[in-house]
């Protein structure tokens, strides 16, 4: 069994997994390919995946019975005596803020600042 879970992925690469695959939910794909095509499909996932993230799990001959892999993922699987575990970030760390909008840049026509500041 084999599960891809696709996150803000292009619709050409979803198209592409449903030759091989069923989509089950938006983005999640379900099936029983051999690990060959499995892993020849997670490379194109690599690949086309874009700015988006993508997990692959499939079952395994190991004491959890699957594994996993992740692509530009904030959580990383790490091994830990056999057994493999999701490595978080730390939310303690703080995030960058954005920088607050002071306004229109100097230029702006006085019709386009009312369009996209309202009136004022």
């Amino acid at each position: 069994m084999t599960v891809i879970v696709l996150t803000n992925c292009p619709a050409g690469l979803r198209g592409f997994l449903t030759r091989w695959m069923l989509e089950i939910s938006a983005g999640v794909f379900v099936g029983n390919p051999s690990a060959r095509i499995r892993d020849v499909l997670w490379e194109e996932v690599q690949q086309y995946a874009g700015q988006g993230r993508a997990l692959l799990a499939h079952t395994t001959n190991n004491e959890q019975g699957f594994t996993f892999r992740t692509h530009d993922h904030a959580w990383h699987p790490t091994d830990h005596d056999g057994v493999t575990l999701i490595h978080r970030p730390n939310p303690n760390t703080p995030a960058p803020r954005p920088t607050p909008r002071t306004g229109p840049p100097a230029g702006w026509s006085r019709a386009s600042k009312r369009r996209r500041y309202g009136r004022g």
